[in-house]
């Protein structure tokens, strides 16, 4: 079991997610808050695993208080589900590492899915400080596994592994996909420094690839490299970047 403290400036709103959570073995409630002031307190009162927080909060928002909660090194801060009725903040939420994101009104099921996860990052933690205590820890992956965005109206959760190549167009970069393809403001340095190495590589100083998806790599008639992946598409393969790619593929 974890436990969690609720903040909300919404007396009822407080009321509606403690009854949701009482049906829930693996949670326990130890507090409410209706202020980010009191939230801050309360959660280094109680050293509870979860938070869920509300974005809107009088004195500071919800970012604000997970600023303060995260400046303290000797006590973790805890995992954070966002529960607001805005759903602007969204990405922003996901940029600091938050567990869910719900949207007011929530259902029972939609909670207990952002329950499950949050359980499963806190076992994840717990082992992870077990393995610590052994001497057998390994650093936690300060890689993405999904990328969070906006989309004609959408907020879409694109996992890495569905990307077969990124390229870049102007101050945009364009994620591929099997199916579909998605324009999102992003350099390549940044979009780069988020993915892991093992999985993929900047092939081009306008390309990125899933070494996955990658068939060969071949010369063309004109004299100029490209990597061809599964589906056929070709990529242009920068001079500087041949012989890494070739080392990269012979190790998978």
């Amino acid at each position: 079991m974890i436990h969690a403290v609720v903040a909300d400036d919404e007396v009822l709103a407080r009321q509606k997610l403690r009854q949701l959570l009482n049906d829930d073995r693996d949670v326990e409630v130890v507090g409410e808050c209706a202020t980010a002031l009191e939230t801050i307190e309360l959660v280094r009162a109680t050293h509870p695993e979860l938070l869920f927080l509300d974005i809107h909060m009088p004195g500071m928002d919800g970012f604000d208080v997970i600023a303060a909660l995260s400046s303290r090194s000797d006590t973790p801060a805890p995992r954070v589900i966002f529960t607001t009725a805005y759903d602007q903040y969204a990405v922003r939420a996901f940029e600091v590492n938050a567990v869910d994101y719900l949207l007011k009104p929530f259902t029972p099921e939609r909670l207990r899915t952002a329950v499950q996860r949050a359980c499963a990052q806190s076992r994840e933690r717990q082992q992870q400080q077990a393995d610590s205590g052994n001497g057998t820890s390994q650093a936690p992956s300060i890689y993405t596994n999904r990328i969070i965005f906006k989309s004609r109206g959408r907020i879409l959760f694109l996992p890495v592994t569905d990307i077969r190549w990124i390229g870049a167009e102007g101050n945009y970069v364009r994620l591929c996909t099997a199916t579909e393809t998605h324009l999102l403001r992003e350099t390549m340095a940044r979009l780069e420094s988020r993915l892991d190495p093992r999985g993929f590589l900047r092939v081009h100083r306008s390309f990125i690839v899933n070494l996955k998806y990658v068939k060969e790599v071949r010369r063309e008639g004109s004299g100029e490299s490209v990597v061809v992946l599964d589906s056929g598409h070709k990529v242009a393969l920068g001079r500087s970047y041949r012989a890494y790619l070739n080392e990269q593929l012979h190790q998978s």
